[in-house]
């Protein structure tokens, strides 16, 4: 799809087409809809994540923990969306050894405890599940502000490579 294609859209063919750039969150498709057109997938990626700035707390909150766990239980259940199973896939979450699921796993817990949201990480980034879990323990250390601003900034990593998967820029 091209931009003139994606400006051409209606909201419905939007939203159906670009619901699940941010995870489970349609709404901010529908939102950035009214900010066409799009002379770029920059400013498509743009609008999209100045609808999830603007978005009050609470929003944002159910934006980041709609995101799954690394290798959590939405893995374990087969239950990820097509995304996140592939992105995931790439750096081996999809099948662990007990002791690295293990390890993962109180990661996990330990920053849910600590921030209330999963640890969101652009996968994309990282060369290695190494990287991810020494980035994921470093994160540990952030206050709780500092990591809301991080996990909105990885989301714009993720969210850019998925657009970048649907429009072609041409």
């Amino acid at each position: 799809m091209n931009l003139p294609q994606v400006n051409a859209l209606t909201m419905d063919q939007f939203v159906a087409r670009f619901s699940g750039v941010f995870e489970h969150s349609p709404w901010v498709a529908e939102r950035a809809w009214s900010r066409r057109p799009f002379d770029s997938i920059n400013r498509l990626h743009e609008a999209m994540m100045q609808v999830a700035r603007e978005a009050g707390s609470a929003e944002q909150l159910a934006l980041m923990r709609a995101h799954p766990e690394l290798a959590g239980r939405e893995a374990v259940k087969g239950s990820l969306t097509a995304d996140s199973s592939t992105e995931q896939g790439r750096l081996g979450f999809m099948n662990l050894d007990r002791g690295h699921f293990e390890q993962i796993a109180e990661l996990n817990r330990t920053y849910r405890q600590r921030f209330g949201i999963p640890c969101i990480v652009a996968l994309k980034l990282h060369a290695s599940r190494a990287s991810v879990m020494a980035a994921m323990q470093r994160r540990l250390g952030n206050t709780l502000q500092a990591e809301l601003a991080a996990a909105l900034e990885q989301i714009g990593h993720i969210t850019r490579g998925r657009l970048d998967k649907i429009v072609e820029e041409k």
